[in-house]
């Protein structure tokens, strides 16, 4: 009973029959390595477990009702080679230790009913011939690693050595095809781990043959955990191919295929040579076999790369015309449909809106030079696709793909910038590689498939930059450009995820100020999909009730009794959790929904203080306004209307504005903060900064309380007194007063009362909170101002 409420805690209840047959398998297997219960027993019971359970679920599969009989059939051949494989491994105890020829005929058996209900499961899928060759080679040498590794490993008694050679060349099959099922490219589909799940059963069962449980003793164990495993693997995969017979997309994990075999032999080595045993001459020729078959691989990647490039670049297959559906140059057809998910935005600008208007004369002079690859129009996007596909068909699959975007030709007529275009494609020709293909993407710049590795191609965008510098010259004028570079790497994954992933690049190489190569990584795509979550729930977030107000409390640095609070926004959203405003306003202002946030801010923090005012204390509260919200101008009239409704007096409120942002528009700052003080609301200017430009602008502004951060407050790191002395004498010439804030540190508060700051704000030394707890903690100092 202690363990049953965090099993159905931790443990899906779909999945518990699964999860409970697991546990119960490796407490067997801990029972027989430790002798508690003979080996064979220990094979039975837990193949017999793993094929009941496995057995039953595709019993449901085979039971299922529809006009489809394929998926039955398939339900029904699985369901038999489990039962045939938990049956072979249940006779183990009570078969004759000289005779076993039971497990081989089972595995038999198992292995022709599950070849042909796999055949018959939804999702399948047949590579091209092409790809299948490519494949065997790329898998023989590490299938004869892993048959090295099974020669050393296999105990040597009782088998003699062609038992022994077989037994080894079939598990390293089997084991490289499970690798390749776990890691192929339909590796997602419910398909292959159907698929992978037989292939373990057929090496549990091989083992079994190979290892029988009176020869070697515990080391036949070795054979339980794929067996059953396999078998569940079998039941779970086919269950999900029939309720979803769409195939994967193909994305391969090129690691697994390489690193697991590596691994398994260099084990089986040290295991090897620790036991104090010398290589054999078997050993020696299967490791001398290994070796031909990754020269083949190499020979057939590097032929295969730059070849694949230039037959993409002039190949256009019919079925992608059938699928056009948006307008395009005449005589060319338009991009693909787009895919329909959260980066939609992100495909479309990588590639979908076509380069329109081209024409013949802007593009004349793109004749390829011998053996250049050019593809056809400008916005070609489909045999771009074809040319990543191309790459990403190799064994070793090697590349990457550079998104060119040209700025600063939005103010010239479409033909110069079609001109620009060309000429900007000319210059690239003349640094890139013959067989690199360059072609349209974009209406403001073209991509770059090459099949140089990522080093080498981070170099090519660094020549590119250069190339594309110079001025352009148009009727007579010169007009200069920026380039913005995004580098997405050829991996494995598919041609639409390269492409969306170099728009990523693109846009961040944008965002860091142009004229430069930004490369893409995955914490781009998490930062852009964070933002298009934020830019979905935004709108409507006041209407639907999930802002709220959080106070900070302001004191006195000479007593530390509190004098006043500051409002602080946040986001309560229900899909994405508690939003800041360092996160939410910048999406605010792209949306033009900064005005609807501040005045709710607004409204809702002379509520509370109207609240707060039905006491003696009279404590002030700050409210942040932004400077495009501020120099609105009807700002001071609106203000003062909402302080009516609540009957606050005015000077309890505190309007502040960040320093940084009134230089922008600075006279008509000064006139609204004029404004509101002539109406009694105080003034404050936050986030100062110590700067000349500052200081003078300081002097302008008629301001209540100037708020500075801690780094004026310590000790500078050349060894010069704090600014903090600087700003002070500044306040009490101008007669404001001074508030520290963000002080995190006993230190800090010190420095601050000893720099002349009146005001103290940050966690060291009280935390923003709800309004109850804010006014719980005013209550502690009976002594405040009143």
């Amino acid at each position: 009973m202690l363990l049953a409420y965090p099993f159905r805690v931790l443990v899906p209840r779909r999945a518990a029959p699964e999860a409970a047959t697991c546990l119960a398998v490796v407490l067997l297997l801990l029972a027989g390595a430790a002798d508690l219960v003979p080996t064979s027993v220990v094979i039975a019971l837990a193949a017999g477990a793993g094929a009941t359970l496995a057995g039953l679920r595709l019993s449901r599969l085979a039971a299922r009702r529809g006009t489809d009989p394929t998926p039955r059939a398939a339900g029904v051949l699985l369901d038999a080679a489990v039962v045939a494989a938990g049956l072979t491994a249940v006779v183990l105890p009570l078969a004759d230790p000289g005779h076993t020829l039971a497990v081989p005929i089972g595995s038999l058996v198992v292995a022709a009913l599950s070849t042909t209900g796999l055949y018959r499961l939804p999702g399948r899928s047949r590579p091209a011939a092409s790809v299948r060759l490519r494949w065997l080679v790329e898998s023989t040498g590490p299938t004869i690693g892993l048959a090295l590794a099974g020669w050393l490993l296999l105990p040597r008694d009782g088998l003699s050595a062609p038992v022994r050679l077989a037994a080894v060349l079939v598990l390293g099959g089997l084991g490289m095809a499970a690798v390749n099922a776990f890691a192929g490219p339909r590796r997602r589909s419910a398909a292959a781990l159907c698929r992978g799940g037989v292939l373990l059963t057929l090496g549990g069962l091989v083992l079994l043959a190979t290892v029988p449980s009176a020869v070697a003793g515990r080391a036949a164990l070795l054979a339980v955990p794929p067996l059953v495993f396999g078998m569940v693997l079998v039941a779970v995969g086919a269950a999900g191919a029939v309720e979803d017979a769409e195939p994967a997309e193909p994305v391969a994990a090129a690691w697994p295929r390489s690193v697991l075999p590596a691994a398994v032999l260099l084990l089986a080595s040290g295991l090897h040579l620790g036991a104090g045993r010398a290589p054999d001459r078997t050993s020696v020729l299967l490791a001398l076999a290994a070796v031909p078959p990754l020269v083949l691989r190499e020979l057939l990647g590097a032929g295969d790369a730059p070849a694949s490039v230039r037959r993409a670049a002039h190949r256009r297959p019919a079925g992608r015309a059938l699928r056009r559906r948006r307008a395009a140059p005449a005589g060319w057809p338009g991009p693909p449909e787009r895919r329909s998910d959260a980066l939609e935005g992100v495909a479309t600008t990588a590639g979908v809106d076509t380069w329109s208007g081209a024409h013949s004369r802007g593009w004349s002079g793109l004749t390829p030079r011998p053996g250049a690859a050019v593809s056809g129009p400008p916005g070609d996007r489909a045999a771009l696709l074809d040319a990543l596909a191309a790459i990403g068909d190799v064994p070793a699959p090697a590349g990457a793909l550079l998104l060119v975007d040209l700025h600063g030709t939005e103010g010239v007529g479409p033909t110069a910038r079609e001109d620009v275009l060309a000429e900007a494609v000319h210059r690239a020709r003349r640094v890139i590689a013959p067989d690199d293909l360059v072609t349209g993407c974009t209406a403001s710049g073209f991509a770059v498939v090459t099949a140089a590795g990522p080093v080498l191609a981070y170099e090519l965008g660094t020549r590119l930059l250069s190339a594309l510098n110079p001025p352009y010259r148009l009727a007579g004028a010169m007009l200069r450009v920026q380039a913005s570079i995004g580098l997405a790497e050829v991996s494995g994954t598919g041609p639409a995820d390269v492409l969306r992933q170099a728009e990523l690049a693109r846009r961040r190489a944008v965002q860091l100020g142009r004229d430069r190569v930004e490369w893409y990584d995955a914490f781009l795509e998490e930062q852009l999909v964070r933002r298009l979550d934020l830019e979905r729930e935004l709108p409507g977030a006041v209407a639907r009730g999930e802002l709220d107000l959080v106070y900070q409390p302001v004191v006195d640095l000479a007593d530390g009794q509190p004098v006043g609070a500051e409002a602080l926004l946040r986001w309560r959203s229900p899909v994405l959790g508690t939003v800041l405003p360092v996160e939410l306003l910048p999406v605010a202002e792209d949306l033009d929904l900064v005005g609807e946030l501040e005045w709710w801010v607004l409204d809702r923090a002379c509520r509370q203080l109207s609240d707060w005012s039905v006491g003696v204390r009279e404590l002030w509260m700050a409210v942040n306004v932004t400077t495009r919200e501020l120099t609105t101008p009807d700002f001071v009239q609106r203000l003062a209307a909402v302080l009516a409704a609540y009957g606050v007096p005015p000077e309890r409120l505190v309007v502040e504005v960040s320093e940084p942002r009134v230089a922008g528009d600075l006279p008509t700052v000064v006139a609204r903060l004029a404004g509101l003080r002539s109406l009694g609301v105080r003034t404050a200017l936050d986030d100062f900064r110590a700067e000349h430009a500052s200081l003078a602008q300081l002097r302008r502004l008629p301001i209540d309380l100037l708020k500075v951060g801690p780094e004026l407050v310590g000790a500078r790191p050349d060894g010069q007194p704090p600014l903090i002395d600087v700003v002070v004498n500044v306040g009490e010439r101008l007669g404001v007063e001074l508030v520290a804030e963000e002080l995190e540190s006993s230190t800090q508060v010190e420095g601050a009362r000893r720099g002349g700051c009146r005001y103290g704000q940050g966690f060291a030394l009280a935390r923003p909170a709800t309004a109850e707890r804010v006014e719980a903690y005013f209550e502690e100092f009976p002594s405040a101002s009143r």
